[in-house]
This record gives structure tokens, C-alpha cells and sequence, in this order.
């Protein structure tokens, strides 16, 4: 019985590290995605419209890849 609660234990310590470790990533990615294009917007405004939308689907992507991770955590951690 105490072996079966260590794994339990294990197993939400390992869904907790890896779900941080995927929302730290994402955040600072779309930290970067939005400076660089803040960055090309003040260097050329007449893009603005294309860079921006570059950047939304680049920004939904990398959460895309979150949500995802956050769901294999999920799963591990109830299997």
C-alpha cells in the first residue's frame, strides 16, 4: 500500500514539474515573439498589420503546443 502512494505521489510531482515547465516555456516564447515584433513595428509601422498577424498565429501555436503538454501531464497524473 505504501509503494502504490509513492508512486501516486510521484506521479503528480512529475505532472506538477513537467505542466510548469510547459507554461514557463510558452510564456517566455511568446514573451520573445512579442518583443521581436514590437521591435519590427517600431522599424517598419507600414507592416504593422502583417507582422501582427504573423505573430497571433505564432502566439496560438506555441499555446497550442502548451495545451497540449498540459493535457499529457494530466493524463499521466490520473493514469
Amino acid at each position: 500500500m505504501e509503494h502504490l502512494n509513492l508512486n501516486l505521489a510521484l506521479a503528480f510531482l512529475g505532472a506538477g514539474l513537467g505542466a510548469g515547465l510547459a507554461i514557463i516555456g510558452a510564456g517566455a516564447g511568446i514573451g520573445r515573439l512579442a518583443a521581436s515584433a514590437m521591435d519590427g513595428i517600431a522599424r517598419q509601422p507600414q507592416a504593422a498589420g502583417l507582422i501582427q498577424t504573423a505573430m497571433i498565429v505564432s502566439a496560438a501555436l506555441i499555446e497550442g503546443a502548451t495545451l497540449f503538454a498540459l493535457v499529457i501531464c494530466i493524463i499521466l497524473a490520473f493514469k
